[in-house]
Protein backbone atom coordinates (compact mmCIF):
# COMPACT_ATOMS: atom_id res chain seq x y z
CA UNK A 1 0.00 0.00 0.00
CA UNK A 2 1.10 3.13 -1.00
CA UNK A 3 0.22 6.81 0.73
CA UNK A 4 -2.64 8.58 0.47
CA UNK A 5 -1.74 12.00 1.80
CA UNK A 6 -0.49 14.28 -0.60
CA UNK A 7 0.36 17.84 -1.78
CA UNK A 8 -2.14 19.90 -4.30
CA UNK A 9 1.50 19.98 -6.24
CA UNK A 10 1.88 15.85 -6.10
CA UNK A 11 -1.81 15.66 -6.41
CA UNK A 12 -1.57 18.27 -9.70
CA UNK A 13 1.30 15.82 -11.45
CA UNK A 14 -0.76 12.77 -10.64
CA UNK A 15 -3.51 14.28 -12.45
CA UNK A 16 -1.40 15.14 -14.98
CA UNK A 17 0.17 11.27 -15.75
CA UNK A 18 -3.64 9.97 -15.36
CA UNK A 19 -4.45 11.75 -17.97
CA UNK A 20 -1.40 10.53 -20.39
CA UNK A 21 -2.54 6.74 -19.26
CA UNK A 22 -5.96 7.19 -20.59
CA UNK A 23 -4.75 8.14 -23.83
CA UNK A 24 -1.99 6.39 -24.00
CA UNK A 25 -0.56 2.92 -25.55
CA UNK A 26 -0.47 -0.14 -23.29
CA UNK A 27 3.47 0.28 -22.87
CA UNK A 28 2.96 3.84 -21.78
CA UNK A 29 0.05 3.24 -19.42
CA UNK A 30 2.87 0.76 -18.21
CA UNK A 31 5.54 3.65 -17.64
CA UNK A 32 3.28 5.93 -16.31
CA UNK A 33 2.17 3.22 -13.62
CA UNK A 34 5.36 2.73 -12.80
CA UNK A 35 5.79 6.38 -12.41
CA UNK A 36 3.23 6.95 -10.37
CA UNK A 37 4.41 4.08 -7.79
CA UNK A 38 8.42 5.28 -7.24
CA UNK A 39 8.01 9.04 -7.60
CA UNK A 40 4.59 9.48 -5.96
CA UNK A 41 4.14 6.42 -3.70
CA UNK A 42 0.56 6.51 -5.34
CA UNK A 43 -0.93 2.63 -6.31
CA UNK A 44 -3.99 2.84 -8.41
CA UNK A 45 -5.18 -0.44 -6.68
CA UNK A 46 -5.33 1.10 -3.30
CA UNK A 47 -8.23 3.76 -4.90
CA UNK A 48 -9.99 2.16 -7.91
CA UNK A 49 -12.25 -0.96 -8.56
CA UNK A 50 -10.63 -3.88 -9.72
CA UNK A 51 -11.19 -4.32 -13.49
CA UNK A 52 -12.27 -1.08 -14.24
CA UNK A 53 -10.08 2.17 -15.66
CA UNK A 54 -8.86 4.59 -13.20
CA UNK A 55 -7.90 8.48 -14.43
CA UNK A 56 -8.38 12.04 -13.86
CA UNK A 57 -12.30 11.77 -12.65
CA UNK A 58 -11.78 8.60 -10.63
CA UNK A 59 -8.78 10.51 -8.74
CA UNK A 60 -11.17 13.42 -7.77
CA UNK A 61 -13.67 11.19 -6.81
CA UNK A 62 -11.29 9.31 -4.48
CA UNK A 63 -10.88 13.21 -3.12
CA UNK A 64 -14.38 14.19 -2.54
CA UNK A 65 -14.91 10.75 -0.76
CA UNK A 66 -11.79 10.96 1.57
CA UNK A 67 -9.46 8.49 0.33
CA UNK A 68 -6.86 10.45 -0.87
CA UNK A 69 -6.34 14.08 1.47
CA UNK A 70 -4.56 16.81 0.72
CA UNK A 71 -2.59 18.69 2.90
CA UNK A 72 0.32 21.58 2.84
CA UNK A 73 3.97 21.21 2.02
CA UNK A 74 5.77 21.47 4.86
CA UNK A 75 3.30 18.43 6.32
CA UNK A 76 4.10 16.34 3.14
CA UNK A 77 7.83 17.27 3.64
CA UNK A 78 7.57 15.63 7.21
CA UNK A 79 5.91 12.95 6.44
CA UNK A 80 8.52 11.53 3.70
CA UNK A 81 11.76 12.47 6.05
CA UNK A 82 9.90 10.04 8.59
CA UNK A 83 9.19 7.47 6.55
CA UNK A 84 12.79 7.63 4.73
CA UNK A 85 14.62 7.63 8.61
CA UNK A 86 11.57 4.50 9.46
CA UNK A 87 13.39 3.17 6.31
CA UNK A 88 17.17 3.49 7.45
CA UNK A 89 16.04 2.48 10.66
CA UNK A 90 14.75 -0.85 8.94
CA UNK A 91 17.34 -1.25 7.01
CA UNK A 92 20.10 -1.02 10.00
CA UNK A 93 18.01 -3.37 12.33
CA UNK A 94 18.20 -5.92 9.43
CA UNK A 95 21.55 -5.57 8.36
CA UNK A 96 22.14 -5.86 12.18
CA UNK A 97 20.00 -9.01 11.90
CA UNK A 98 22.10 -10.66 9.54
CA UNK A 99 19.08 -10.46 7.13
CA UNK A 100 21.45 -7.88 4.57
CA UNK A 101 24.57 -7.97 3.23
CA UNK A 102 25.54 -4.55 3.98
CA UNK A 103 28.44 -5.04 1.42
CA UNK A 104 27.89 -7.82 -1.37
CA UNK A 105 31.57 -7.88 -2.17
CA UNK A 106 32.12 -9.28 1.33
CA UNK A 107 29.90 -12.26 0.40
CA UNK A 108 31.67 -14.22 -2.26
CA UNK A 109 29.91 -17.67 -1.64
CA UNK A 110 28.78 -17.73 -4.70
CA UNK A 111 31.93 -17.22 -6.65
CA UNK A 112 33.10 -20.04 -4.94
CA UNK A 113 29.91 -22.12 -5.61
CA UNK A 114 30.39 -21.28 -9.24
CA UNK A 115 33.49 -22.49 -9.23
CA UNK A 116 33.25 -25.33 -7.97
CA UNK A 117 30.47 -25.96 -10.41
CA UNK A 118 32.46 -25.66 -13.55
CA UNK A 119 35.06 -27.61 -12.05
CA UNK A 120 32.95 -30.56 -11.55
CA UNK A 121 31.11 -30.34 -15.06
CA UNK A 122 35.10 -29.71 -16.38
CA UNK A 123 35.79 -33.15 -14.96
CA UNK A 124 32.97 -34.83 -16.33
CA UNK A 125 33.75 -34.02 -19.84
Amino acid sequence: MGRNKYSQHEIDIIGMLLKKKCSGTRFQQKAIRHQLRVNFEFNISDFGEQGKAFGYDELQAAIQRGAIKILDDATIADMKAKRERDRQRDLEARIAAGEIIDNPEENDDWKKVLEEWNEYYKEEQ
